[in-house]
C-alpha cells in the first residue's frame, strides 16, 4: 500500500530506537511464516511485522483442529509449530536487510523476531543464532498458554523464572555486543503482571509485548459432547479479551515506563488508540485478520488517522500513556 491512508496526523512512532511508519504491527503467530506473507502485511498497511515464534529445532505443534472462532472470541491451540532456526534464516534473508544497512534488498518495514524455548538455557543458544539474521527487535516469548502439558507452567507465570529468562537473553546479547532491543512477551494469566514486568525490566528488558492469549479456554461441541479442539483447550483471543489487555498494558506502563506493544482484542482504529492511551507505543494485531482479513491493517491505520484528525491530535505518539 504505497499511498498513505490518513489525512494530516503524524502516525510515526519510535519503539526502542526503531522507527515505524505507523503503530500497527502484525502479532506473532499469524501470517508470519514466509517472507512473502510478511511483505503482504506491510503492503496492506502494517507499520511492522513479527515472525511466528521460532524454535531452535522443528516443533510440530498440535493436531488439527487447532482453531475455532465466533463473533466474540477466537480459540487457538496451534502449539507454536515452527520449522526451526534454519528455516528462519531463509525467511530473514528473503524479507530483506535492515534499513540503513546499505544493502540493495532492504526490508519494507521493521521485523520483530519472536523466539521460544522449553528451557531457560536454550534461550541463550537461540539468541546467538537469531542475532545473525539481524532482526530489528527481539521478542522473547515466555507466555504461550497452550503448551503447558508439554513444558509445564509458562515462564511468564513465575516472577523468578521470567526474570531469569530475561537475564539469560540479556547476558547473551551483551556477550555478542548486540544492540538489538529485547522485549519480553508477557502473560495475562497472573495476579500482578506489573510486578513481573518490573522484575524483567530489572534484568535488562528494553520493553514488553502484552498480552499473549488468555486462558487456556475450552469450547464444547454440543452434538458430540467433546471439546472442539483436538488439544481440548486453547488460548483465547479476539474482541472479548481487549479490556484485559488494556489493563495489563496500563499496569506494565505504570510499573516500568518502558515501551510496550499492546496486543489483545484490537479490531479497530479506536481500539488501537485506547491501547496507546493505556501506555502502548505499538499495537499488535493477529486475530483481527480473522475478522477483517489482511486488509484490516490499512483500514485500522486509516481509522487511527481519522480519529486523530477529528480530535485535534497532530502526533499519535502524544497519546502514549495519556490516560487520566
Amino acid at each position: 500500500m504505497s499511498d498513505k491512508l490518513w489525512a494530516m496526523a503524524n502516525l510515526k512512532v519510535n519503539f526502542c530506537g526503531v522507527e515505524f511508519e505507523n503503530p500497527t504491527v502484525l502479532a506473532s503467530g499469524v501470517l508470519g511464516v514466509t517472507s512473502a506473507s510478511l511483505k503482504r502485511v506491510v503492503e496492506m498497511g502494517a507499520g511492522g511485522v513479527t515472525t511466528k515464534s521460532i524454535w531452535m529445532e522443528e516443533h510440530k505443534g498440535h493436531k488439527n483442529p487447532t482453531m475455532f472462532g465466533t463473533e466474540h472470541f477466537f480459540l487457538n491451540a496451534v502449539g507454536l509449530s515452527d520449522a526451526g532456526i534454519e528455516k528462519a534464516r531463509g525467511l530473514f534473508a528473503e524479507y530483506g536487510e535492515p534499513a540503513g544497512s546499505g544493502a540493495k534488498n532492504v526490508r519494507p518495514a521493521p521485523v520483530i523476531a519472536s523466539i521460544v524455548a522449553g528451557k531457560q538455557s536454550e534461550f541463550a543458544d537461540l539468541t546467538e543464532e537469531i542475532v545473525k539474521s539481524r532482526p530489528d527487535i527481539l521478542e522473547v516469548n515466555i507466555s504461550c498458554p497452550n503448551v503447558e502439558d508439554e513444558f509445564g507452567i509458562p515462564f511468564a507465570c513465575d516472577l523468578l523464572l521470567a526474570a531469569d529468562v530475561t537475564k539469560v537473553v540479556r547476558r547473551k546479547l551483551d556477550e555478542l555486543g548486540s544492540k538489538i532491543p529485547m522485549i519480553v512477551k508477557l502473560s495475562p494469566n497472573v495476579p500482578n503482571i506489573g510486578r513481573i514486568a518490573k522484575a524483567c525490566a530489572d534484568e535488562g528488558a528494553d520493553g514488553f509485548c502484552a498480552i499473549n492469549t488468555v486462558g487456556p479456554g475450552m469450547v464444547i461441541d454440543l452434538k458430540t459432547r467433546k471439546p472442539i479442539l483436538a488439544n481440548r483447550v486453547g488460548g483465547v483471543s479476539g474482541p472479548a479479551i481487549k479490556p484485559i489487555a488494556v489493563k495489563a498494558v496500563n499496569d506494565i506502563h505504570k510499573a516500568t515506563g518502558l515501551p510496550i506493544i499492546g496486543t489483545g482484542g484490537v479490531m479497530t482504529g479506536e481500539d488501537a488508540i485506547e491501547m496507546m492511551m493505556a501506555g502502548a507505543t505499538l499495537v499488535g494485531m493477529g486475530t483481527m485478520v480473522y475478522y477483517r482479513e489482511v486488509g484490516g491493517f490499512g483500514e485500522v491505520v486509516k481509522e487511527m488517522g481519522d480519529w486523530c484528525d477529528a480530535n485535534g491530535v497532530e502526533v499519535v505518539g502524544d497519546l502514549i500513556g495519556s490516560i487520566k
